[in-house]
């Protein structure tokens, strides 16, 4: 199964592996080391290579379970709904094929972008309603990477017992209400997840996740 998520060359995989090996060292010798678990830190470190940026290794958090909780997902074949078209397209389909996952958006569906006109709420929140009422929130992998208003309605809807996803990846980036829906997240017992807290964040690093759970899920 390992080779079926591998679309990298040889000479590839070998700059990936330099690059992760570099991140170790780095951690370890300039940046004060990291208390993640084995998982946990393949998240992390995946996070760092797409960004550049070490401070990521302070701003993860991660729910009792949630690497197990996610691979158990993946593995059953859970969709992945998103804020934003961007992590549709930035996901390998290659890779999600091997469990069956399908990553949908829906900010640009004709419904969502009709209701939001008409209510003056963000897309991002319908795109949201959309997807409970159209019954795929429940057991899916939920990643918000742009709007932190998605988030907010989603912790919304999980509240009111509207929702039940089996994990959320919430890394909004921005400086209205990212943090504090990010906050939000970490303080709800409800639903696992994995979130960056801060400002910091955005689409390429829930695609990162969601590679790195993936590459988890065959070790």
């Amino acid at each position: 199964m390992t080779n079926d998520m591998r679309q990298m060359t040889k000479q590839g995989q070998q700059i990936e592996s330099d690059s992760f090996s570099i991140i170790d060292h780095e951690i370890e010798t300039l940046h004060g080391g990291h208390s993640f678990q084995k998982g946990e830190w393949n998240v992390v470190r995946r996070a760092i290579h797409t960004t550049g940026d070490f401070e990521y290794a302070q701003l993860y958090r991660f729910s009792d379970n949630a690497i197990e909780t996610a691979i158990s997902a993946l593995k059953s074949g859970a969709n992945i709904i998103t804020d934003v078209s961007m992590i549709v397209t930035g996901l390998n389909q290659t890779r999600l094929k091997v469990y069956g996952n399908q990553a949908h958006c829906f900010i640009s569906h004709p419904d969502v972008i009709h209701t939001a006109k008409a209510t003056g709420e963000t897309r991002a929140i319908h795109a949201m309603r959309y997807a409970r009422d159209s019954g795929q929130l429940d057991g899916a992998i939920v990643g918000v990477g742009n709007a932190p208003t998605a988030l907010l309605e989603l912790l919304r809807m999980i509240e009111a017992g509207e929702a039940k996803p089996a994990l959320i990846i919430g890394i909004p980036v921005g400086f209205v209400k990212a943090d504090e829906s990010k906050q939000a997240l970490t303080e709800q017992n409800q639903v696992p997840y994995i979130a960056s807290l801060g400002r910091k964040g955005g689409s390429p690093l829930v695609v990162s996740t969601i590679h790195a759970l993936l590459a988890e899920s065959i070790q």
